[in-house]
């Protein structure tokens, strides 16, 4: 049986879930589910994610929430290239990445620069300048560490990519996308070479949103 997948395209956490999919080469089925309407998070929807977030997934009988969660169990329980590296060092180097975009860059890079500065206007309203500025000292910060730890390689890790570069490229892809991003990130130089390597993965492209 298929895995299923629920979320919504636009989504960063989703979007995460699902390239890890697509790298995988796993068939999968994909839900859409909108927890942002006029009418809530379906009722429906909190059978599986209590808490009325995005992802979750579907196997059987088996049932998952949390992007981090799904990730390893698609890359633990599926054939398919290897995203995880398999020394303690590397694996503890690939947790940091990811716990770094979770716990510093999402709310910064996403929700307070993307979402007001595109969004928000698509949705004809005005962006928040206060949001905005107030988030450009962490934003900054989350670069500046993922370029050192980029350095010249190719992926996060070294020549194979990861879970982390996958974490990393919904949310690096958003923020380039505004004024804000696309100058912080002109001297970042390891990262622009990196996402320019990103976008031309199948993977990405077959998870474009509406935003890209």
């Amino acid at each position: 049986m298929k895995p299923t997948l629920f979320g919504l395209s636009e989504s960063v956490y989703t979007r995460i879930a699902r390239l890890v999919f697509e790298e995988k080469g796993v068939e999968y089925e994909f839900e859409e589910v909108d927890i942002f309407g006029d009418d809530g998070v379906p009722a429906d929807y909190l059978k599986l994610h209590p808490f009325g977030r995005i992802p979750s997934l579907t196997h059987g009988g088996f049932a998952l929430y949390e992007t981090s969660a799904i990730i390893r169990y698609v890359e633990e329980a599926f054939d398919g290239p290897v995203l995880q590296p398999d020394t303690p060092e590397l694996r503890a180097r690939m947790n940091l990445i990811i716990s770094l975009l979770d716990s510093y860059a999402y709310r910064p890079m996403i929700w307070d620069v993307f979402v007001e500065r595109v969004v928000v206007p698509e949705e004809h309203g005005t962006p928040n300048e206060v949001v905005i500025s107030g988030a450009l000292h962490i934003a900054q910060t989350c670069l500046d560490e993922l370029e050192l730890r980029l350095g010249d390689k190719q992926f996060f890790l070294g020549p194979e990519l990861t879970l982390a570069d996958l974490h990393a490229a919904p949310m690096l892809l958003y923020f380039a996308q505004t004024p804000e991003g696309e100058r912080m990130l002109e001297s970042k130089s390891n990262l622009v070479q990196w996402m320019g390597h990103m976008r031309l993965r199948h993977s990405i492209e077959r998870t474009k949103s509406i935003y890209g």
